[in-house]
């Protein structure tokens, strides 16, 4: 059954190619929104699976109809896809709920390889955008808080977030709170972070992050 999806961009041309081209790859293009208030109104009527939304739009802008889209279409995806690579773009979208953020100078099939990646539960980040939040995430702004780059290189980006995560005692649930997916996803990134890391429980998960801190 094909993905549907809800583009949300202020530029007529960027919705048409994106409507176009995701349509040629199988996407069903349910709807598309000028501003983020628009893209709101049209989540709770559509209910898409995904929704891709630009963060730089008149009226309320992407970060700011971010946590509202979550909250109108409880069920979908939301993917940033921007012209800005700013680090405080990314992590205010991600701590908003996004599970990608996206530049729009991607190639057309790396945008639709993330966008289908998405849809089966994995985290969408651009390569360098991915880069600057390993770094973030591997230097940690708490001290003894971030991933030594032996643990960091070995998991994707959601996992080190969950990782985190479950390193500040939060269960199943309210790691799928935090994150704004369902408590199956996070359980399959922990299982595949377990398995990456070659340890068979979470506890031993956070007994090789505390080691690899020293």
């Amino acid at each position: 059954m094909a993905e549907r999806i809800l583009i949300a961009d202020d530029h007529p041309l960027t919705r048409g190619a994106l409507a176009a081209l995701l349509t040629q790859n199988g996407f069903l293009v349910v709807g598309e929104a000028a501003d983020g208030r628009e893209a709101i109104e049209c989540a709770r009527d559509l209910q898409p699976d995904l929704i891709l939304l630009d963060l730089s739009m008149p009226d309320v802008d992407g970060l700011q109809a971010l946590p509202r889209l979550r909250e109108a279409a409880p069920g979908c995806e939301v993917v940033v896809l921007t012209a800005s690579g700013t680090e405080e773009n990314l992590l205010a979208a991600i701590r908003g709920g996004a599970a990608g953020y996206l530049l729009k100078s991607e190639p057309p099939e790396r945008i639709v390889s993330f966008l289908r990646g998405v849809a089966n539960g994995e985290a969408a980040l651009s390569g360098s955008i991915a880069r600057r939040l390993l770094d973030e995430v591997r230097s940690g702004k708490g001290g003894q808080s971030g991933v030594p780059d032996a643990i960091a290189s070995a998991l994707s980006a959601r996992e080190l977030e969950v990782l985190l995560l479950l390193d500040e005692h939060l269960g199943t649930d309210q790691i799928a709170k935090r994150l704004y997916i369902s408590e199956h996803t996070v359980r399959s990134h922990v299982k595949s972070l377990l398995r990456k890391l070659g340890v068979s429980s979470r506890r031993d998960a956070l007994e090789l992050l505390a080691n690899a801190r020293g």
